[in-house]
């Protein structure tokens, strides 16, 4: 049979998205079905039918009545609310402060990049012993001023979250820097050179000019910063565990631990599946923010 030259288009078309397509569907979009069906479920991993029972939402009622879920909902919460706008300011601050004609720029580039590559046990180890509660130097250095009984840090119930929340913020400013660097490049000179002849000064150029032109930045900062709030596993794993006691105790903690060490995979998979639709509505909300923003702007 031969192809007329429209359909012999779509053919190549669909040829260059199905690869994509397949993938998406084998790795993200199965998984997730998987996961649902999982989640009214009681399974303990083990092989044959008679380990999987399904329990209807048994799973989510316990869910709900978990004081530790609960807990790691709310450090969830605090880490993301925390994290996702101070990494913001502190990327846009380095970004507007690297984007002058400064000798040596690019080396602090690199310098402020660097700890997005590094690998994250090597992180977890330095802040460690950074802010060890007897030896660390950040607390001999707190002794020299004067304080005679500085935090704990990462052994204290109190600032064992907010250690974690200044290392995420130290590893993921210099990533999101250089995005800020490209949309500040990407702003015409002459918008600055006009609001000057006007008599603006530089605090009306940011305002009025610099953060209306980086939305798009700010936007898709905002949303790949929330995602990677909402599963944030490895660094807490590597520098706090989870603890002290349960100060650090974050979802993908949650899920991970009820999965791999308590072997109670559906329960795991609707903690997932609520982590999930968490993510799913802020980022809905957020979409919708950026379009009011738009037009306010």
């Amino acid at each position: 049979m031969k192809l007329s030259r429209k359909h012999k288009d779509y053919l190549i078309a669909y040829s260059f998205v199905a690869p994509n397509f397949i993938g998406y569907m084998a790795f993200t979009m199965i998984p997730v079905v998987a996961t649902l069906v999982l989640s009214f479920s009681q399974w303990g991993g083990g092989a044959g039918a008679d380990s999987f029972t399904f329990v209807g939402f048994d799973n989510y009622i316990r869910m709900m009545q978990n004081e530790t879920f609960r807990i790691s909902i709310r450090n969830t919460f605090v880490f993301a609310g925390a994290t996702v706008p101070l990494t913001m300011i502190c990327s846009l601050a380095l970004a507007l402060l690297l984007n002058k004609p400064l000798r040596g720029r690019a080396i602090f580039r690199s310098c402020f990049f660097f700890p997005h590559v590094a690998a994250i046990v090597a992180i977890a180890v330095v802040w460690n012993l950074m802010f060890h509660p007897t030896m660390g130097p950040v607390n001999e250095f707190l002794r020299s001023i004067g304080i005679a009984n500085p935090p704990r840090w990462t052994a204290s119930v109190n600032w064992a979250l907010p250690t974690v929340i200044m290392a995420s913020i130290w590893r993921n400013m210099g990533y999101f820097m250089v995005i800020y660097l490209a949309g500040l490049q990407g702003i015409p000179r002459e918008l600055y050179e006009a609001a000057r002849i006007d008599g603006a000064n530089s605090w009306q150029c940011l305002r009025k000019i610099t953060i209306p032109m980086l939305t798009p930045c700010t936007f898709f900062v905002s949303i790949m910063l929330t995602i990677s709030a909402f599963r944030v596993f490895d660094l807490i794993f590597m520098m706090t565990q989870g603890g002290p006691g349960r100060a650090t105790h974050v979802l993908v903690l949650h899920i991970f631990q009820s999965a791999f060490i308590e072997f109670r995979f559906g329960y795991a998979s609707a903690v997932a599946f609520v982590l999930f639709i968490i993510v799913a509505v802020i980022t809905v909300i957020q979409f919708q923010a950026e379009k009011k923003w738009v037009n306010y702007m």
